[in-house]
Parts: structure tokens; sequence; C-alpha cells
């Protein structure tokens, strides 16, 4: 017995008719009839009259065969369905995108247990700020992408998951005395010379923000460089900068000063709402939750940073 004999005799008797069931099923009908007559010959008994006035009707047997018929064809459907998901979860592609921050701080690892549990699926990283990256996302040359929701609210192309909710603090060298005793008020920082991340990082229109806010003209050592060029200059005495609370790990030459009042931001996972997730980004989506989760759990993080919990649906 087949499937594909079951699948013939179940055509058979939707449409009781051996040629239109043959050209449903897209076989000649001596090939369908042949088929039929082998699945009898299997059952050991008849399971179609084919001397009806009106056509082919079920005999006996074949009407107890044809629920059964129905169900296992139905789970062998099933049956493919799970395997085409585990098929595509080994060949898909994810292309993910992060601020340079994120990269430091939480993804490269999250990648890393990713890469360990799907090892077939390919990787491809993209680093910017968060504006290029939604615009990446809207575009479609990313999957998904750890974002930072503006004042305003995210893109309403795109779906998006909170994730994170972190503090901005005042990174300044080891190596030189600390700028204050506990904390650093704006109009403190606005005395001192700022390294400033280029634009497009929304950090640095945060920063810029706050500070206009309150009244106060930032004075720039150095403008305009990336994340990590940032940090070292940091590192090497040549300004302060306002940094997430991420980048601090991992980095004994830092040391972070808490800012008053308190800048947060909400980092999010995002991607385009009209089209569905595929199996490959949803298996990293699950990833990612889940290594945040075990991290909030264990150690946690350096600063002020807490795991938003994702509600249902």
């Amino acid at each position: 017995m087949t499937f594909q004999q079951l699948a013939y005799f179940v055509a058979v008797a939707d449409v009781r008719s051996f040629t239109r069931a043959a050209e449903s099923c897209g076989v000649a009908q001596p090939t369908l009839s042949r088929q039929l007559m082998a699945l009898e010959r299997e059952l050991g008994a008849a399971l179609v009259d084919r001397g009806g006035r009106d056509g082919p009707v079920l005999t006996p047997a074949g009407a107890a065969l044809l629920p059964l018929a129905r169900r296992m064809l139905a789970d062998a459907d099933t049956a493919r369905t799970a395997v085409a998901e585990i098929v595509g979860l080994r060949s898909g592609r994810v292309r993910v995108g992060a601020t340079p921050s994120l990269c430091i701080g939480v993804l490269a690892d999250a990648l890393r247990v990713f890469h360990d549990q799907y090892p077939d699926i390919a990787l491809e990283l993209s680093e910017s700020g968060s504006q290029p990256l939604v615009r990446s996302l809207v575009r479609g040359e990313l999957d998904l992408a750890l974002v930072i929701v503006p004042p305003g609210g995210i893109d309403p192309a795109l779906h998006a998951t909170p994730l994170l909710r972190e503090r901005l603090s005042v990174a300044s060298p080891t190596s030189e005395r600390a700028p204050s005793r506990g904390s650093l008020n704006l109009h403190e920082l606005g005395r001192r010379h700022l390294v400033m991340p280029r634009k497009g990082y929304d950090v640095r229109e945060t920063t810029l923000r706050a500070l206009t806010e309150a009244g106060v003209t930032p004075r720039f050592a150095v403008e305009g460089g990336e994340m990590d060029a940032v940090l070292r200059l940091v590192e090497a005495g040549t300004g302060l900068a306002v940094v997430p609370d991420l980048v601090f790990a991992g980095r004994p030459r830092l040391r972070r000063t808490v800012l008053t009042p308190p800048l947060y931001r909400t980092v999010a996972l995002a991607r385009r709402a009209d089209l569905a997730p595929t199996h490959a980004m949803r298996a990293f989506t699950d990833t990612l939750l889940s290594f945040l989760g075990v991290l909030s759990a264990g150690d946690g993080f350096t600063g002020d940073v807490q795991v938003i919990r994702p509600t249902a649906g």
C-alpha cells in the first residue's frame, strides 16, 4: 500500500469518475486504474464497484477505508510540513542588523549561541546606527534588526518587540581622576570636552537633545566616529562620552559615571510588518529571547539594563 494509491482511491471516491480522478491527480487514466487494482489486491477486497449506472461507487470495504485513507493522507501532509520546516532551518538565511553598542554588548554572544544551535543557517550581520538600520529594514535589505525606539515611536512599516531598557552613562578613562564623586549632571558635562559619535547614532541625538533642553552648549574634542573609535578615544584620555551601559562590559580602562537626570533608551527587535517571518527568523528570535532571559537570570548586565519580557502575541 502506498500513499499515492490511497490518493487515487480518494480522488475516485470524491468525483465518482476514473477519468476526472486521473485528471485531478495529473496521471493517465490507465495508470490510476492499475494502481487502484493493485491496492485492492493488497487489501484482498474490491473497493469500487465499477458497474454502477452513475459511475463507480464504493463497496462496503471502500466505504470503511475512505475515512482512514483521508486521515492517513492528512497525517502524511503534516509530516511533510514538519520535515520541510526542519529543512528550511538547515538551509535558511538570516540578515541581522544592530547598532555597534548592541553588537558589543549583546548580539555577539547571542549569534554564537544561535550558530551553535543552527550551524547551517547563513548569518549576515550589518552594523550601523539605528536610523540607517530602520531604512534597511523598510527596503528589505535586512530581515531583523536591533534598533532603538525613538521618542516618536518606531516606523509604522515595522513590527517591533521591545527587549531592553538601558541607561546612558558617562564614560571616562580609569587612568585619570574620576570626573565627579558619584554622578555628573548635564551642566557639569557641558564643561567637559566630549567625544561624540557620527550622525545616525541615536545616542548622539539623545545626548544633544538633553543638553539643548538643559540650555547647555556642548564642547567637542572629537565628533564623527564609530562606537569602537569613540570608546578608544575615551580610553586614551581624549574626552568624555555618553554611551550605553552595555558597552562597559569587558572594558577595564573605562569608568562608568551615572548621569543626572538619567537618560534611558529602549531597544527593540524589529522586522517588516507586512512580511511573515521565515522559520529561520523565528528561530533566531526565540534564541535571542532565550539568551536574554538566561543572561538576566544569571549575572545580569553591566550597569543599569533591564530585560523587557515580551507579551504574548
